[in-house]
């Protein structure tokens, strides 16, 4: 006779495993323990085999039933229940090992590990990963990422007003597609079919606003000594001109990174736009402002901690903010503009070669044979370079005699 709930119900642990049959190969296996697990037992090609149905009460005696007249219909059509099982698990994992969010953070990890962004750069895509694509996307296979998929996020971004975030997210996928193509996840990258989807923007680059000549230079640099913002702020304006290094690579310095021996900073790969480490000679310039804040942030991790905690750096708008409350516009000057204002100067007033330049501004620089050079090439002649350009700096905001443009062959 069949099993009924009510013997089910009443079977209690014994010694050891027993079972309680129901017919055509279905069984309840109660444990010593008391658990109560369905079984089906059939032969498949010759061989006995088990079919774990679920545990009761989970699965009712009804339930179990139906789920062996199921394995009973797939063994009639010769199909093996628990190889189809096996197989179904399988492509579910598989299924979800390719979904676009698992995909995407393999990505960013490959990225990440090889040094091609910079840490806030890297921080700067899963932001608009996890932000403008994941909470869409990221739960599907990437195989079933439909076109009014990738056309509803760009449409959402560009819905705030920036259109220019929408093209960069709309290339983190193409390089998510391209990544999934190239280890065997996806076929085609759909995205392609966008890149002309956006408006386009003007052909003219915007260049950081820069102060690059001597007699706008002079009362900028007069004005930071006299700011008023606080040690922490002023400290790092006058730096900035001086390294001329991109403000977030400023803003991160580190006191564990300064070297007051060799007068040089040594900035790590992660931190720098290119991923490759960078070393900048400091100046007895630079060196007597570091002097001056060391005191007050010495032992703390950040040369310019952030106002709130000491435990981050200053925000990246410090700088820029500060120039506006000095009466200097967007228009004028940003703390990247220090850049293009070193280079210029350098080269067509002071006559130093434009490798020597490049290779400060943390630029790629090659050697003849086409190879890298590393942070320490040419460091006396950069060391010379930084030492003369700080002093010309002090010779403007003293009053000294402004040297003009040289003159160039075209001319």
């Amino acid at each position: 006779m069949g099993l009924t709930d009510l013997k089910i119900r009443k079977a209690q642990p014994k010694d050891k495993d027993y079972r309680l049959t129901d017919g055509e190969g279905l069984f309840l296996q109660v444990n010593a323990k008391g658990g109560k697990w369905w079984r089906f037992r059939y032969r498949f090609e010759g061989k006995e085999r088990l079919l774990s149905l679920g545990t009761y009460p989970d699965v009712s005696l009804a339930d179990a039933r139906e789920r062996r007249h199921q394995a009973r219909a797939m063994v009639a059509n010769g199909l093996d229940p628990s190889g189809e099982r096996k197989r179904t698990k399988e492509i579910k994992a598989e299924l979800k090992a390719n979904c676009f969010e698992n995909i995407a953070r393999e990505w960013h990890k490959h990225m990440v590990g090889n040094k091609v962004w910079s840490a806030d750069h890297a921080a700067t895509i899963l932001t608009r990963l996890e932000k403008d694509v994941f909470p869409w996307i990221g739960h599907k296979p990437i195989s079933e990422v439909a076109a009014k998929d990738i056309r509803a996020i760009l449409d959402r971004v560009r819905s705030r007003g920036v259109i220019e975030t929408a093209r960069r997210v709309r290339t983190i996928l193409g390089q998510i597609y391209t990544f999934a193509i190239a280890t065997d996840r996806a076929n085609y990258d759909i995205s392609a079919g966008f890149k002309g989807y956006l408006p386009p923007t003007s052909k003219t680059r915007k260049h950081m606003a820069s102060v690059t000549d001597p007699k706008e230079l002079a009362p900028l640099l007069r004005a930071i000594d006299a700011y008023q913002g606080g040690l922490v702020a002023q400290s790092a304006l006058k730096l900035l001109p001086m390294l001329f290094v991109r403000p977030g690579e400023l803003r991160h310095m580190e006191w564990a990174e300064i070297d007051f021996e060799t007068a040089e900073w040594n900035i790590p790969g992660a931190k720098m736009k290119m991923g490759q480490p960078h070393l900048v000679p400091l100046s007895q310039q630079a060196i007597d402002v570091l002097k001056e804040i060391k005191p007050l942030t010495g032992h703390g991790r950040y040369v310019f901690p952030s106002t709130r905690s000491f435990f981050r750096c200053m925000s990246d708008n410090t700088i820029n903010a500060s120039f506006r409350r000095m009466g200097f516009d967007s228009g004028t000057i940003v703390g990247h503009g220090f850049r293009a204002t070193a280079r210029t100067i350098l080269d067509e007033i002071l006559g130093f070669r434009p490798d020597l330049i490049e290779h400060q501004l943390a630029h790629a620089v090659r050697d003849p044979n086409g190879r890298a050079y590393n942070r320490t090439a040419f460091l006396a002649q950069r060391k010379e370079m930084m030492q003369v350009w700080s002093d010309y700096l002090d010779g403007l905001k003293a009053g000294a005699k402004i040297l003009p443009f040289r003159k160039t062959s075209k001319e």
